[in-house]
């Protein structure tokens, strides 16, 4: 982040303009502060040798800051200043940022030699020697400049007296120490720097990972939801089309059966008798078709619970089919939820009408049984039976949808149908629900 006018906010980008620029700015200051006490320290030669010598120290500077941009440009390393230049050397250091460093760090201490405030200059080998020089290196790099520093405060080089000796000695050994110490500490800084790099990138690649994750999250529970709405319309097809075979189908089968009684039938009083169950039946058909669009319980459930359903169920089926019908309930009556009630009361309308249908019965027994925790449903007659392992329309129920309704039915409610039968011996159908279903 910069503020205005491209001034640098960060840590980091103060330090890349110090390295930049920094040689430069302690250079001039050197410069200006030798010239100032030059009277004091150098003669005329030495004057126009550290004049030649501070030449040197800039034209080496500019010299390497083009080849900064030159590689910059080349590899595409940043990052860079405003003006377009590198901030720190590219790449990892090498032979010729080792030269680079050496030829300044004797350039520094010739002129520290003629003049021991060009220290200052000499100075930034303390802050430059692990940016521009190998590992193995950079110790030896401090302990140069340290050299060059301890000179210049103990006197000026060479030591001119033993007092200046020992004090060289000493001040040596504390910019040693303080180098040494202060590189360490900068190093163990890197070494936390990087690793805290490498754990937001590892972040940034698990967020990434995550991301992704989560879009196929997205798609594949797009995907269930589409599965979910397509089972809920077959469903919702399948239970539709029970229905209207359990209530239009049965319906119309019962008003053929009376008109075709009423037609047969001499006797205008019982004709007519006929035709009212005919007429009847057509409007129950067309209320149960109704309720079933609406998805609501049979009507027989409306007022009564199912076993008085049943029982009315069973009486009116006997009456109009003259079948010596008996409805029986067994065990302990338990309130069921709606759904288990109508789910055994259309079965047991459907395995009725089969056997009108089909068996030829003369009797049938319907018996409802609480079984602790199951409800059972049998329906019996002793009608002509059939072969269960026969195509259904070679058994001739108009495509065998009503067994498999009744166990498309039960199976919704965790439940079972079997049916007991062969030709010549009757059939038997039992329906098992859980009582605490659904």
């Amino acid at each position: 982040m910069r503020g205005g006018g491209g001034v640098p906010t960060t840590v980091e980008e103060r330090w890349r303009q110090f390295f930049r620029w920094g040689p430069y700015g302690l250079l001039g200051l050197a410069a200006a502060i030798a010239a100032a006490s030059a009277d004091v320290f150098m003669d005329r030669t030495e004057r126009v040798t550290a004049g030649a010598l501070t030449a040197a120290a800039l034209l080496l500077h500019v010299l390497w800051d083009h080849r900064c941009r030159r590689v910059a440009a080349a590899t595409g390393w940043g990052p860079e200043q405003p003006d377009g230049g590198p901030v720190l050397v590219p790449g990892a250091p090498g032979p010729a940022s080792v030269v680079h460093f050496v030829l300044r760090t004797a350039l520094a201490f010739a002129l520290t030699w003629l003049n021991p405030f060009f220290a200052i200059y000499a100075s930034v080998g303390y802050f430059d020697a692990a940016q521009l020089l190998p590992r193995r290196l950079v110790h030896a790099g401090l302990l140069t400049t340290a050299v060059t520093m301890a000179g210049s405060q103990s006197g000026g080089l060479p030591p001119a007296s033993l007092t200046q000796w020992l004090a060289f000695g000493g001040l040596f050994a504390l910019n040693a120490g303080l180098a040494t110490g202060f590189s360490h500490l900068a190093s163990k800084d890197a070494e936390k720097a990087a690793e805290r790099a490498a754990t937001i990138a590892e972040l940034g690649r698990t967020n990434s990972r995550l991301e992704q994750a989560l879009a196929e999250n997205a798609t594949l529970q797009a995907q269930l939801l589409l599965q979910a709405r397509e089972a809920g319309i077959a469903d919702e097809r399948r239970r539709l089309a029970a229905e209207i075979h359990d209530t239009i189908a049965q319906g119309l089968t019962g008003v053929i059966t009376q008109l075709q009684a009423a037609h047969a039938t001499p006797d205008r009083e019982s004709a007519e008798a006929h035709l009212r169950r005919a007429a009847g039946l057509a409007r129950h058909s067309l209320g149960e078709a109704r309720r079933s669009v609406r998805n609501l319980s049979p009507a027989a459930l409306e007022h009564d619970a199912l076993p008085e359903a049943l029982r009315k169920t069973v009486a009116e089926w006997a009456e109009r089919t003259g079948v010596d019908t008996r409805f029986t309930v067994t065990g302990a009556e338990e309130p069921l939820h709606d759904e288990v009630a109508a789910t055994l009361l259309r079965i047991a309308q459907e395995a009725l009408s089969n056997a009108a249908r089909h068996s030829g019965a003369g009797r049938a027994g319907v018996t409802l049984s609480y079984m602790g925790d199951e409800i059972t449903l049998d329906v019996r007659d002793d009608g002509r039976g059939f072969d269960p392992l026969a195509r259904p329309e070679r058994r001739g129920d108009g495509g065998g949808f009503g067994l498999d309704g009744m166990r498309a039915r039960a199976e919704r409610l965790a439940g079972s149908v079997a049916v007991e039968t062969a030709p010549g011996e009757g059939t038997a159908i039992s329906a098992r629900v859980p009582l605490g279903a659904p």
